[in-house]
């Protein structure tokens, strides 16, 4: 009687491991066993299935394999959670492509366990303790006995395989993946089944209605300009562009009373200050280089793709190339990991003659919260200018890392804080204070080029806001983030920029712009002509000044989610097929 009990738990754990995995799973990203539908709960049970069954093929085990699944489905919980909280989307696909870069910057952030987190684990070891006792004990070792249920087994696991591998059966089951909001999908369809789901988006398709004829058509339409901006008294600057990481103007909202400001000196600059809308929030640099630098917008990618693993595959067309093709000499760097992100891969295929990351600079490297401070980067520019190739103008790209997160180092003294809330938000007032050491050790690097007599011109832009308490960012923001209007929902991914030079600025006022449309700014300031396809983006700019993954304004200040559809669509359509030609067909330099 007592052996016919344990077949029968045994054969009721072998069936339900997958669903019970898959709950315990979305504990720990917010969702509840009965939120879920039964065709949501099948299409994830055949994801955590086909797991299950290769484990118990491989161990001829059914507790062991059970055991083993309910650890992997709350660590990758756990893993999803955590991310979700750091960067605001969970695990995707394409960040396998990434992990060196993940753990280069893995130790620098605070892991505090959600409460949900920590009743996981209880439940887990719960789970684990009734699965070893009510399980038949199995044996790892083969035998024939063994061979008819590792086959069956292996059988599942194939048939739950091809499964899970297919869209059509996973929308069936209403599985989704918003690229607009993966978190929610994750939370709402399964982490399991989601995570399966957008591997569709490993490769953009073409839009609808793509054809060469078409862009021809498109292009036709772009009326050519040359750039003379300067005359004959300045030909080809020295041109510095500087993405500073997290670099945010929490000011402009105008809810904050800080201690000191720590813009102070940039917005005193005789140039041009104003703003720029990016495609991510929290994290997500190199999606914020990629448009920047290319002219490309995230808006037509994957939510939470890495351009530079995934698109960057060839000889693509760049700020860089651009400035190449004028006979600059063009340096890319970064004072962190050289393969973070692949940059080492990307930049010289975007046209970067020489890429010095962290171990190849030649100045003291001061320390900032456990990353190099924005001074020695600045710093290392200027010996890069100083060394230079002088029969060439200069083109540097620098791309910052002193204000990354987490801002949870107990050591680092806050040095600005909120005069009203002083010590109520340790992250912010963390943060704060980078962003003032990046407004002084900027003057350091303005004050020495004004005393240069080669021209140069300098922008410096930020590529997100940074992930602080949910709290002061919407005490910025001046509303709650459930409640807030588009307009405020992009003010999220609102960043700051500067344009100086040590020559005459035209008296232009730049209202706001996007990181995609930022570049040709640059190049026109410093009296560069551009591509076609830049030529593209500023006819289009002017019509949408501001076009994200988040959204999009008109020139009338009113802001849309990509989800309306409005008379923008054909001209937004029309980006998208010109990026399409340029990023991913072969002959795309017919578009440029």
């Amino acid at each position: 009687m007592e052996n016919f009990k344990k077949r029968i738990w045994t054969a009721v754990i072998f069936a339900l491991s997958p669903v019970t995995a898959f709950w315990l799973m979305q504990l720990m990203i917010g969702g509840y066993p009965w939120q879920y539908s039964f065709k949501v709960l099948l299409g994830n049970y055949v994801c955590m299935a086909f797991a299950f069954f290769f484990l118990c093929a491989l161990t001829n085990h059914i507790a062991l394999a059970s055991i083993l699944l309910h650890i992997a489905a709350w660590l990758w919980g756990v893993a999803n959670g955590f991310l979700m909280q750091f960067r605001g989307n969970p695990i995707l696909p394409w960040d396998f492509t990434a992990l060196d870069t993940a753990m280069a910057v893995a130790g620098n952030y605070h892991y505090t366990p959600t409460v949900m987190m920590i009743v996981g684990l209880v439940i887990l070891i719960a789970l684990c303790v009734v699965i070893k006792k009510l399980c038949i004990p199995g044996e790892i070792r083969f035998t024939k006995d063994s061979a008819k249920f590792r086959l069956s087994a292996l059988f599942l696991g194939v048939v739950c395989l091809v499964c899970t591998c297919s869209q059509t059966f996973l929308e069936a089951c209403g599985i989704e993946a918003d690229v607009w909001d993966q978190a929610a999908s994750y939370q709402g369809t399964g982490a399991a089944a989601s995570f399966a789901l957008n591997t569709k988006f490993m490769d953009v398709d073409k839009p609808d209605n793509y054809s060469d004829a078409h862009v021809e058509e498109i292009m036709a339409t772009v009326e050519p300009q040359k750039t003379e901006l300067h005359g004959e008294e300045i030909s080809k600057p020295n041109i510095i562009a500087i993405m500073n990481e997290s670099w945010a103007d929490f000011e402009d909202f105008g809810n904050l009373k800080l201690s000191e400001s720590v813009t102070d000196y940039i917005k005193s600059l005789d140039g041009i200050y104003s703003h720029a809308y990016a495609s991510v929030f929290g994290a997500g640099t190199s999606a914020s280089e990629f448009e920047f630098l290319t002219g490309n917008t995230m808006a037509f990618l994957p939510s939470g793709s890495i351009p530079y693993q995934q698109y960057i595959l060839h000889d693509t067309e760049s700020l860089a190339s651009i400035l190449k093709n004028e006979g600059y000499q063009c340096i890319a760097m970064h004072p962190g990991e050289r393969t973070s992100w692949q940059r080492n891969s990307a930049y010289p295929k975007l046209g970067f003659d020489t890429f010095i990351c962290g171990e190849d600079m030649h100045v003291e490297l001061s320390d900032e919260h456990g990353y190099v401070g924005d001074d020695s980067s600045f710093s290392e520019i200027i010996y890069q200018y100083e060394h230079r190739d002088t029969t060439k103008p200069f083109f540097m790209f620098n791309v910052t890392i002193q204000n990354h997160g987490s801002y949870t180092d107990e050591n680092y003294p806050a040095e600005v804080w909120l005069t009203d809330d002083k010590g109520k938000y340790p992250q912010a007032e963390q943060y704060l204070t980078l962003a003032n050491k990046t407004d002084q050790a900027f003057k350091i690097l303005v004050d020495y080029f004004k005393a240069c007599d080669t021209p140069t011109i300098i922008m410096m832009f930020g590529d997100h806001q940074p992930s602080v308490e949910t709290e002061f960012l919407e005490k910025a923001y001046g509303v709650a983030m459930d409640d807030m209007t588009m307009e405020q929902y992009m003010g999220k991914f609102k960043v700051p920029f500067v344009i100086w030079a040590n020559y005459d600025l035209p008296e232009t006022e730049i209202p706001y712009t996007s990181l995609n449309f930022l570049s040709q700014y640059l190049l026109e300031y410093a009296g560069i002509n551009t591509t076609p396809y830049g030529e593209f983006l500023c006819q289009t700019g002017k019509t949408i000044p501001a076009l994200t993954f988040a959204g999009y304004f008109d020139s009338e200040g009113n802001a849309y989610s990509h989800l309306e559809r409005n008379g923008f669509d054909e001209l937004i359509n029309s980006y998208q097929v010109i990026q399409y030609k340029n990023l991913f067909e072969a002959d795309r330099k017919a578009a440029q």
